[in-house]
C-alpha cells in the first residue's frame, strides 16, 4: 500500500528539513512525498533540491492559498492513501506511517486518524497542548468535534468521488473537508490511539481572538453545508470542547513520542 504525503511550503526553510527528515526516517518505506512550494525565496527550494532523492515530486509555483496547493498535491498523488504533513511539523515517531497502514489493512477502512501535540517551535519535546482523539462516532460532529486534521489519512479513490478542499472556506477548509467525508458521506473511519504528529504552535486560525471568531463563522457555514443539525450551537461548542486538550496536557504525564 502506497502512502502519498503532501507537504505545502512557502518560505519554510527554517523547519522544512526537520519535516523531510521525519518522513525519510519512517520505517515504512512505500511513501510518496510530494512537496508543493508557493514560490519561496528564502532557501526552501534549495532544501528541497538537497533532498531530491527522497522526494517523489515537487513544484515551485505561486498559489492562491494553502488549500489550492494541497489540491495540486492530491492531483499529483498516486498512492492508495493520502495524508498531509505541514512543512513545520514532524512525525512523533518512526513507526507512524507503518501503524496507519496496518490499521487500514486490518479493518478495511476509508479513513484513519490519531493524536497530535502542539509543541514549542524550538524545543519540539516541550508539549503545550495534547489533541487526543475520540473513538469514531459521526454524531460527535453535532457538538463541534473534529479529528486533528494533520492526523487524517484518507483513501485516494474517495477524493475522486467526493472532491478536494474548498478554498473559499479559508481556515475552515480542513474542517469542511473532514465533515463532508465523515458526516455527510458517512465513510468508514477509525481512531488509532497513537501520537502521529508534533505540530509547532502558530496555526493560521488560532492567532488572535478576531481570527478565531472569523474561523468560527466559517465553521458554521461548513456545518450548514454538510447538513450537521443545529450548526450555530455546534460552532459555539467547537472551541469550547478543545478545553479538554489543556486538561489532558496538564494532568496526564506525557512523554515525547508516547502513544
Amino acid at each position: 500500500m502506497k502512502v502519498s504525503l503532501i507537504t505545502v511550503t512557502y518560505n519554510s526553510a527554517v523547519y522544512l528539513e526537520d519535516c523531510i527528515r521525519s518522513v525519510v526516517g519512517q520505517q515504512y518505506h512505500n511513501i510518496e512525498h510530494i512537496i508543493i512550494d508557493g514560490g519561496s525565496t528564502d532557501g526552501t527550494v534549495d532544501i528541497i533540491r538537497n533532498y531530491h532523492s527522497h522526494i517523489a515530486k515537487w513544484i515551485s509555483v505561486e498559489d492562491r492559498d494553502m488549500y489550492e496547493a494541497i489540491n495540486k498535491g492530491i492531483k499529483m498523488a498516486t498512492g492508495d492513501i493520502v495524508g498531509i504533513l505541514n512543512s513545520d511539523d514532524v512525525f512523533a515517531s518512526n513507526d507512524v506511517i507503518g501503524s496507519i497502514v496496518d490499521c487500514f489493512n486490518e479493518h478495511k477502512l476509508d479513513a484513519v486518524y490519531g493524536d497530535l501535540v502542539y509543541v514549542d517551535k524550538v524545543d519540539t519535546n516541550r508539549i503545550i497542548r495534547y489533541w487526543k482523539g475520540l473513538t469514531y462516532n459521526r454524531f460527535h460532529f453535532l457538538y463541534g468535534w473534529m479529528p486533528a486534521h494533520p492526523t487524517f489519512y484518507l483513501r485516494r479513490e474517495l477524493i475522486d468521488e467526493y472532491g478536494g478542499y474548498l478554498s473559499h472556506y479559508y481556515t475552515a477548509a480542513d474542517y469542511e473537508f473532514m465533515a463532508r467525508y465523515l458526516y455527510r458521506y458517512r465513510i468508514s473511519a477509525r481512531y488509532l490511539p497513537k501520537l502521529f504528529v508534533k505540530m509547532r504552535v502558530g496555526g493560521q486560525s488560532n492567532i488572535t481572538l478576531k481570527s478565531r471568531l472569523r474561523a468560527n463563522r466559517r465553521d458554521y457555514l461548513a456545518m450548514k453545508k454538510n447538513q450537521i443539525p443545529f450548526p450555530f450551537f455546534a460552532a459555539i461548542l467547537k472551541p469550547i470542547i478543545k478545553l479538554h486538550q489543556f486538561y489532558y496536557t496538564m494532568f496526564t504525564k506525557l512523554k515525547p513520542g508516547s502513544t
